[in-house]
């Protein structure tokens, strides 16, 4: 079974058109998104409409969190702040209805996906965790793999019952070894922030047990055009350079 999992697709209808199509070519059995669909970008309604139309499951992320609990505002930086507030304005009452059934986590196949960082926060970034965070996570996780986003940035980490060990990942294929728990952090369609501007998403093998992770370009000019012409802040269409 292959299993592609994406994530912060953050508005960028034409990042997520090219990934669909590589994925599309793939043969993967299933799609699963890690949330934050919406936000920064340009187009979160026509991102939202065909993750409905292809019944692609998805997860809460932070962003949509705003969606349903407006006071959650005020965690994001005045820019940020600005750009989902107009990102709501630009949502219809179909996309609407359709975040706010979203859960804080999903698990299926002994995987879990959460948008942040395990068992279910959409908030906690990779980054703020401790080593001893990350070993209680692991001992509490039934599960063997757990997908995250959130960071914009590709990485994972092993946890063998004593040790912890965290890497970034790089292009292509990463075998993972049976016997380990892991968090994936699969990077972003929408926005990535690893210093390659291209879409960024993982395919889970789980028949030869590894990771491939694809690199998808896109037209970027289009997006910065239509994020400046929506009226976003200029900075969510220059840093996707």
């Amino acid at each position: 079974m292959k299993i592609a999992v994406i994530s912060d697709i953050h508005g960028n209808m034409e990042a997520f058109r090219e990934v669909l199509a590589d994925i599309d070519h793939s043969n993967v059995d299933a799609i699963m998104s890690l949330g934050d669909n919406i936000g920064y970008g340009p187009e979160p309604d026509a991102v939202i409409r065909t993750i409905r139309e292809r019944n692609i499951p998805s997860v809460m992320g932070n962003h949509e969190l705003t969606v349903t609990d407006r006071g959650h505002l005020k965690c994001f930086n005045p820019v940020a702040r600005q750009s989902l507030q107009n990102t709501i304005a630009l949502l219809s009452n179909e996309a609407i209805n359709h975040i706010c059934k979203m859960k804080p986590f999903m698990v299926s196949d002994n995987l879990r996906f959460v948008h942040g960082f395990p068992p279910d926060s959409p908030t906690t970034y990779l980054f703020q965790v401790t080593d001893e965070m990350l070993v209680s996570a692991f001992r509490e996780m039934d599960e063997k793999i757990c997908f995250v986003g959130h960071t914009h940035e590709l990485e994972v980490i092993g946890f063998d019952g004593k040790n912890i060990n965290r890497s970034p990942i790089n292009r292509g294929i990463t075998f993972l070894y049976e016997q380990k728990k892991y968090i994936i952090n699969i990077g972003s369609v929408g926005q990535p922030r690893d210093g390659n501007n291209n879409a960024k998403y993982v395919i889970w093998d789980t028949v030869n047990y590894h990771i491939e992770v694809k690199f998808i370009p896109y037209d970027i000019g289009a997006v910065v055009n239509k994020i400046l012409e929506a009226g976003l802040p200029k900075a969510h269409a220059t840093r996707l350079w």
